[in-house]
């Protein structure tokens, strides 16, 4: 699996020109275990690397920095569309938003990622 982003201001016909793929190895937190415990006690995150917490309905989704060792980018998104996104720092960070998704990833691995852009995982 992997995260790809389409930036709002893409000119459509360009076919795609200016998709990114921010990431080609994606974990999925899919049980309480992994979503509870995230990025927790990790020392290091690759930079091709994103953790995902997928929901059935979009709601205020809380992230806590708590035992993440890391600073991160966290992303927001409801139905392919980006809220919000913020890099949180670590032990001190919290931040709140609407979201179906939440993904995680390195440290400035967002920063061309705008709210209203488009983000997808997708089966390789």
């Amino acid at each position: 699996m992997r995260l790809v982003h389409d930036p709002a201001s893409a000119d459509p016909s360009r076919d795609g020109a200016a998709r990114s793929v921010l990431a080609t190895t994606v974990d999925l937190a899919d049980s309480i275990a992994s979503q509870t415990r995230g990025l927790m006690f990790r020392r290091h995150v690759p930079d091709d690397y994103a953790l995902a917490f997928r929901f059935e309905s979009a709601q205020r989704r809380t992230l806590h920095m708590l035992f993440v060792f890391v600073p991160i980018d966290a992303v927001w998104v409801v139905d392919d569309v980006v809220q919000r996104v913020e890099t949180l720092h670590p032990w001190r960070s919290v931040a709140r938003e609407s979201a179906d998704l939440i993904v995680e990833l390195p440290a400035g691995a967002a920063a061309d990622v705008e709210p209203g852009d488009r983000l997808r995982l997708e089966a390789e």
